[in-house]
């Protein structure tokens, strides 16, 4: 079959720079899926995004459909002929809807029915004749929050269309897409070159645009050759550019033809703290810091220009006249929060609403105190520097820098701190207590740090569930997932062994709004966020049976959990593991269906069987060493315990009834299993586990 390249580029107004890289993604999966639903066989499939345009390049896209098997059934053949033999319309219908006459139908026989059946096939449809809706389609699925129309049309994208090129192979499809007819010529760099550039194949998109159009149509392109600009401009001054990955990718979605350009600010302004000059560079005015080889900042900065200047050093001058001012605030802002210490704005907490329900900052302050105090004191911590720490930390929110820069809270009021005079593990603990801030951030270093960033989650968590208003859906206002993450990451990979269920239930007794449920859903929530925390680790051992099964035993810290999975995956690769597992899913059945049953003790004197007996003997001897080890919360040593067992259990059910028609023996047999699946259950529900 032949086939050809199918090019389609939008193009718009500027995008939206944040979301350019998912806009893009979107488009071409949604291309993709467009011609993988239609049957059409393909090639590669590349895709360009810049400031004005979303593109996908589908290589060797058939030209057709292939050819299509028809099978379809019909109504029964009792309605489909009246009580004279004659067709009704359920079967007149039904040929026309397969296009053919009712002597072209069939009889097929399914179940105890007949029915007509048609069988056929149908010739595949032309490409270019599909292509129009399968990129509407993608259109219309791009991940837009909100559409805007723009002129007098009725169309509604992210920007204003100003052209679209649809072209297959050499020809140029006549649609008209989102009020805009479709071409074959795109358009490059809005002053390096703002012709039209006619493409005679699509295979010539990116060269074209590259050499004729003054244009990176794409981003992973774009995005190494500014990366490799900034750093070469960086060595040209004797420094090293600090490349943020997520600036560095808004650069890429502002620029189509980038240029590096160094530019130096006044040395007085590094006296500012490291954070804040970097922020007033980079959020502000994206452009790049520059440091030396030992780290520290220099007066010099580098931006991207979207054009090559026949003077750069009037596009120089410009940058420096505009960063100017921003760094000038910045120092304005910096020295005017200085001129009360950080505890003078302890009673402003209190004239600001933390949620309506559960009071003020300063509330919201006096909570985390009394929950760091809490996680200290069971941790065997000083107390004293968490404590201060707790009151102080959300003191900088009140600060005319953190008003500016809202990334730099905590941030600022460690360094407000410091020069105060508080202790310096004091104002560590500050910086450090919204740590982690993300997925695969750093966590807080000091003893301090680490109980406040606990106790500020936890009553978060505490006090949104205690209002109801947990997550649901999409729907997380408060971040509860993200605290939530944060919680178990800090405990599990610091290896903190903290009761996670108390401190619960006291960051819940502690909020305004009182809630009798309030804990058990904080706990529930928390700990079942463990499963994404381990399923979406790289080259995980551990599966969603595992984790139910550790779950199950709710295990009141997650260092706890973590030792019982951990365990739980080591005894799984041993090969008696199997049987015991299909034992305990066996044992679980059973007692499910045991009405009326309630365990006691086993009554030797009623162990008939030499199975049942070995079993109780096998149990009582093993009991005391797993009861032991998992006191001392050596679960492999509880597991490699509980192993010893797995022949006696296979040869108990293999010999034995335990439903019984003699009611006491079958009782004391659900209490003998009963035994073995409570010693197992102390930890992992091995129900829960396949086999």
């Amino acid at each position: 079959m032949s086939a050809r390249d199918f090019l389609v580029e939008i193009g718009t107004e500027e995008l939206p720079p944040k979301a350019l890289p998912e806009l893009e993604r979107a488009f071409r999966d949604g291309v993709a899926a467009g011609v993988d639903a239609a049957g059409l066989t393909h090639g590669a499939i590349e895709s360009f995004a810049a400031p004005r345009r979303l593109a996908v390049l589908v290589r060797a896209l058939a030209t057709r459909q292939p050819e299509q098997q028809i099978r379809r059934r019909g109504p029964p053949v009792s309605a489909a002929f009246d009580a004279a033999g004659q067709p009704t319309r359920a079967a007149s219908a039904f040929a026309d809807s397969c296009g053919v006459g009712l002597g072209e139908l069939t009889r097929v026989r399914e179940g105890k029915g007949e029915f007509l059946f048609y069988s056929g096939r149908k010739a595949g449809a032309e490409t270019a004749t599909l292509l129009p809706a399968i990129v509407q389609a993608a259109l219309d699925q791009l991940p837009i929050p909100r559409r805007m129309r723009w002129g007098a049309g009725d169309a509604q994208f992210v920007r204003p269309v100003h052209w679209i090129v649809l072209l297959f192979g050499g020809e140029a499809l006549p649609v008209t897409l989102l009020d805009t007819a479709a071409g074959n010529a795109t358009r490059g760099h809005r002053f390096h070159a703002p012709a039209p550039i006619a493409l005679a194949a699509p295979a010539d998109y990116a060269d074209a645009l590259r050499s004729r159009g003054k244009v990176l149509a794409s981003f992973g392109e774009r995005r190494e050759k500014i990366r490799a600009g900034v750093e070469a401009a960086a060595a040209g001054i004797g420094g090293r550019a600090i490349l943020n990955e997520s600036l560095l990718d808004e650069v890429t979605a502002l620029v189509e033809w980038p240029v590096a350009v160094t530019g130096r600010f006044e040395d007085r302004f590094l006296e500012l703290p490291r954070e804040l000059l970097i922020s007033t560079l980079q959020d502000h005015q994206r452009y790049f810091a520059v440091e030396d080889a030992d780290g520290r900042l220099t007066p010099w900065f580098i931006t991207v220009s979207n054009i090559e200047s026949r003077e750069p050093a009037q596009v120089r001058a410009g940058n420096e006249r505009v960063v100017r001012p921003r760094l000038a605030d910045a120092a304005f802002f910096w020295q005017q929060d200085r001129r009360e210490p950080l505890a003078a704005r302890l009673p402003g907490l209190d004239a600001v609403t933390f949620q309506a329900k559960l009071g003020s900052l300063g509330a919201k302050a006096k909570r985390i105190v009394a929950i760091s105090e809490s996680i200290s004191t069971f941790l065997g911590w000083n107390v004293a520097p968490a404590a201060r720490a707790a009151l102080l930390a959300k003191c900088d929110l009140l600060t005319a820098l953190v008003g500016e820069f809202p990334d730099l809270q905590g941030i600022m009021g460690a360094y407000y701190a410091a020069a105060d005079g508080e202790p310096a593990v004091v104002a560590a603990a500050i910086r450090e207590h919204y740590l982690p801030r993300g997925a695969g951030d750093a966590l807080p270093e000091t003893g301090p740090g680490t109980a406040v960033a606990l106790a500020d989650r936890l009553d978060t968590l505490a006090g949104i569930f205690a209002i109801g208003q947990k997550p649901t859906g999409t729907r997380d206002p408060f971040g509860l997932r993200r605290a939530a993450i944060g919680v178990l990451r800090i405990l599990i990979e610091k290896r903190i062994d903290l009761d996670l269920r108390a401190v619960i239930d006291a960051a819940v007794a502690l909020q305004p709004v009182r809630s009798t449920s309030a804990a058990d859903e904080v706990y529930g929530y928390v700990m079942e966020r463990l499963r994404a925390y381990y399923l979406e680790q790289p080259g995980t051992r551990y599966t969603t049976e595992m984790i139910d099964a550790v779950l199950a035993t709710a295990p009141r810290a997650p260092l706890d959990f973590d030792a019982r999975l951990t365990a739980l995956a080591d005894f799984l690769a041993r090969p008696e593991a199997t049987s015991l597992a299909a034992a305990n899913k066996r044992i679980a059945n059973i007692l499910k269906k045991a009405e009326g049953f309630t365990p006691a003790a086993v009554e030797t004197s009623l162990l008939r069987e030499p199975a049942e007996r070995a079993l109780a003997a096998a149990i009582a001897k093993a009991t005391p060493d797993v009861a032991a080890a998992v006191a001392k919360r050596d679960y492999a040593a509880a597991l490699s315990g509980i192993a010893t067992l797995h022949g006696a259990v296979d040869d108990f059910f293999d010999g034995v009834m335990v439903n019984d028609s003699d009611e006491a023996l079958r009782r004391n047999r659900l209490s003998l299993i009963a035994s073995l699946q409570a010693l197992v259950s102390g930890i992992a529900d091995l129900s829960r586990l396949p086999g």
